[in-house]
């Protein structure tokens, strides 16, 4: 690991100092080289060209302190490496360092959510005053086996195999940044093994459905415009609802959105049809909100339920509903799986390969296979 000190030149002129951990490079799957760095941010900045002395002085005071920071970072590494405890950190009580982390991660509603959900199991699994003197296997072994066998819902109901799957692994995130931190001395997470992840149903439209729905009467225009518009682009609620002109380019070729999903932060590139288009109406200023007046909310989930009854449709639909339709129509209709992960934003192929059992025309075929029997009922 190298850790070194370094500066970037900002807009407004200024340097800001940063610290970089650099941890060597690997090959990824297309054969790329990639670079394993981090880097934190000191929030320290110094002038490019200080003219006078009192400005000298104050960037010389600057960049002092963040070579002691630096002399820091390089003596909690050495502890974490050469397993040297740090007895001020050693004594730092572990839920208040977890809830530190949680609240790190506000910016993201569904991260944040499941952060904050494993967090209350934690806090009836263990004292507020624990510190990371006890934290150990044991310790962490004896969490999983909490939410395996006596942790319950807010109904009483014992936890799904995919929320402890959440759970232990938001706990493992968590555990693994504090050995990063020098809170522990090793990262025990590798010796831990996390709960296997559950498959969950996922609903969709087939076409015949989403036809339904879309001759059918919805309350709002604005919502029905925009759960078709996921279904016939795979938008997730949070990209469609931050939406703005700005991001939607009408171009000789048809039209493209370009835009960074909240939830992975990856730019994207994605041509969407004529009809989804349509469903955006007239352009507006930049800034402005394409679905002007969309709200998540238990109000607006109720109504795409309303909505489905209208049309004949009994299944629990919601609006990440629309995606998986996407998906499976996708399929369907001839697009190829690398293209279908692609239009998603899927980081790892396996995640759309989940469509392909849904849509499985050779099962289909061999349900068929036996011939018919001549039954008496």
């Amino acid at each position: 690991m190298q850790i070194s000190l370094k500066k970037k030149k900002l807009s407004s002129g200024k340097l800001s100092w940063y610290i970089e951990f650099y941890d060597g490079s690997y090959v990824d799957k297309n054969g790329t080289m990639k670079h394993n760095r981090s880097f934190e941010y000191l929030k320290l900045y110094t002038l490019q060209e200080p003219q006078t002395a009192i400005d000298k002085k104050k960037d010389k005071e600057t960049v002092q302190l963040a070579n002691q920071i630096l002399s820091i970072r390089k003596s909690e590494y050495f502890q974490g490496k050469h397993s040297i405890k740090n007895d001020k950190k050693s004594k730092t009580r572990f839920l208040d360092y977890y809830n530190e982390l949680k609240n790190e991660r506000n910016e993201s509603k569904g991260n944040y959510g499941n952060w904050d959900a494993a967090g209350k199991h934690l806090e009836r699994y263990c004292s507020p005053t624990l510190t990371f003197d006890n934290v150990d296997d044991e310790f962490a072994k004896g969490f999983k086996r909490f939410l395996d066998s006596k942790s319950v819902t807010k109904s009483g109901i014992a936890l799904s195999q995919n929320s402890k799957y959440t759970y232990f692994n938001k706990f493992k995130a968590a555990l693994r940044q504090a050995f990063e931190d020098g809170f522990l001395t090793e990262d025990i997470t590798k010796r831990i093994k996390s709960f296997d992840q559950g498959e969950s149903q996922r609903e969709y439209l087939v076409h015949s459905e989403l036809q339904a729905l879309a001759k059918a009467d919805c309350k709002y225009q604005v919502l029905k415009n925009a759960f078709i518009f996921s279904c016939l682009s795979g938008l997730r609620w949070s990209d469609i609802d931050k939406l703005k002109w700005s991001e939607v380019r009408d171009e000789d070729t048809g039209c493209r959105i370009i835009f960074r999903q909240k939830k992975t932060d990856g730019l994207e590139y994605l041509y969407i049809s004529d009809q989804a288009r349509s469903l955006l109406g007239e352009r507006t200023g930049e800034v402005n909100k394409v679905f002007k007046g969309l709200k998540y909310g238990a109000h607006f989930n109720a109504e795409i339920l309303r909505w489905c009854m209208r049309a004949g449709i009994t299944k629990h639909i919601t609006f990440h509903s629309a995606r998986h339709t996407n998906a499976v129509l996708l399929l369907e209709n001839g697009a190829d799986i690398y293209t279908v992960s692609k239009r998603l934003g899927h980081k790892e192929i396996r995640t759309t390969e989940i469509y392909t059992r849904i849509i499985d025309s050779k099962m289909k075929e061999a349900s068929e296979l036996i011939p018919k029997l001549d039954i008496n009922l």
